[in-house]
């Protein structure tokens, strides 16, 4: 079984990274081809039934010891917001800032950095793996993310948990298009689903995606939003933007990266 897993993780994410080079290749005509996405949605769909129906709930990412921690983890993505409001937290070493949580939730609220540490945590040394093709090991602790839904307690209709960050990916006619992620609830209680803020035993640094980041160990990298500011609780996705759940996934990538 493992060796099936260590497999279908290779496949997956030479599959995301074709799927990703065909639309941010310059294969735009492909990419929204309706045959074309048609046969990609299903696959999908596929892959997440499939991925649910064998694999327990509960089950863990592969976890590493501490000597096989990456002497230099590379830092994907954003690396350093532009915006205004995150630059002021950022410039008072996030003594301020607060995440705010709310949506389909009975007690929405904003919470600071030492409320989210008072919660029932995690550490965790785990891989993280990219859709571009490259891995790094790193030690992870932070909020366990179904302590923080508990506490704000979801309502009945909701469905998915949308992550809304501080990185601005492009510019639109309505302004900038911060970073945007979600995943179900089955990802959100899963054990080794955390808002993590700090890594390899320091403060989360800014590269990385201080001073909160998601880590859902059994999605791909692009899933693991950094610089989260609000955490929404919804019952559709298609509301939020091009309503695929994401940013990436509005431009071609699958919803479910699960490996």
């Amino acid at each position: 079984m493992p060796n099936d897993l260590h497999s279908r993780r290779k496949f997956l994410m030479r599959a995301s990274a074709l799927a990703s080079t065909l639309v941010l290749g310059g294969c735009d005509d492909v990419s929204q081809d309706p045959t074309w996405r048609k046969v990609l949605f299903s696959a999908e769909k596929l892959t997440y039934r499939a991925q649910r129906a064998l694999q327990s709930r509960t089950s863990l990412a592969r976890e590493y010891p501490a000597s096989d921690i990456s002497p230099h983890f590379r830092p994907n993505g954003s690396t350093d917001p532009d915006d205004p409001e995150y630059r002021k937290a950022a410039a008072n070493g996030f003594a301020d800032w607060q995440l705010r949580v709310d949506g389909l939730v009975e007690h929405p609220s904003n919470l600071s950095l030492a409320e989210l540490r008072a919660l029932p945590s995690r550490t965790q040394i785990t891989r993280h793996d990219c859709v571009e093709g490259w891995s790094c090991i790193g030690k992870w602790t932070g909020a366990r993310l179904a302590a923080l839904l508990d506490q704000v307690k979801l309502k009945p209709n909701a469905k998915f948990i949308v992550f809304h960050c501080a990185d601005a990916m492009e510019l639109s006619f309505n302004g900038p298009i911060n970073y945007y992620e979600s995943i179900d609830l089955t990802d959100a209680y899963h054990p080794q689903t955390i808002l993590a803020y700090a890594m390899n035993d320091q403060p989360l640094p800014v590269p990385y995606g201080a001073p909160l980041r998601l880590r859902v160990e059994r999605q791909l990298g692009y899933k693991m939003a950094k610089y989260v500011m609000r955490i929404e609780a919804v019952e559709t996705l298609a509301g939020i933007w091009d309503g695929n759940g994401g940013y990436w996934e509005d431009r071609g990538y699958e919803w479910y990266a699960g490996i």
